[in-house]
């Protein structure tokens, strides 16, 4: 079960590559985040707040270079994640960058009338699977069987909103830009 925390404020800076990424709690944050589904259309901005209505982080989605770009900022404008798809990928995949060095990279692994399963490869770190039904938003983001992440619509009654929680102790945005980059991937061409 995952742990909710109350109170919530603007994230503070994540450290540098090759340090251990900032946790929820000390970019003082809370744990449960509200996203809007199918939210990337070319020039769009949008908010990620947590449980309370604050808003969080933003995602600005661009084409540069003829290559779909989301770029997962702080409040400030200050990228924290740049995601971009791949022009010539042989299979569904989409690469998580932070200060010019990939971080993750985000493999659809199958698909099912009624399972969908994908496999995050962290590049410093243990890689993670979400498993689920991802076009519906109800799955677990999981690292070697435990749960540090689940995105669910049953937390809001927003239309075309999902709640993200992330377990304390985990990095909120790469968990945040992770679900980001799945719903992209679901949900091209719908």
């Amino acid at each position: 079960m995952l742990r909710r925390r109350e109170g919530a404020g603007r994230p503070g800076p994540l450290r540098s590559r090759g340090a251990p990424a900032a946790t929820a709690e000390e970019q003082g944050i809370g744990t449960r985040f509200k996203m809007r589904q199918r939210f990337f259309t070319i020039g769009d901005r949008f908010f990620i707040e947590d449980e309370n209505g604050n808003r969080i982080f933003r995602i600005e989605n661009k084409v540069l270079r003829l290559r779909k770009t989301l770029k997962f900022q702080d409040l400030d404008g200050n990228d924290i994640y740049k995601i971009q798809e791949k022009v010539a990928r042989i299979r569904d995949t989409m690469e998580i960058e932070k200060d010019g060095h990939t971080v993750a990279k985000v493999h659809n692994a199958m698909i099912t009338p009624l399972r969908d399963r994908w496999s995050i490869s962290i590049t410093d770190g243990e890689d993670l699977k979400a498993k689920g039904n991802i076009l519906n938003h109800e799955y677990k983001i999981m690292r070697n069987g435990q749960v540090i992440g689940e995105v669910s619509k049953k937390w809001f009654r927003v239309r075309d909103t999902y709640g993200v929680d992330v377990r304390e102790g985990e990095d909120a945005a790469l968990i945040l830009a992770i679900t980001a980059v799945i719903d992209t991937m679901a949900h091209e061409g719908r």
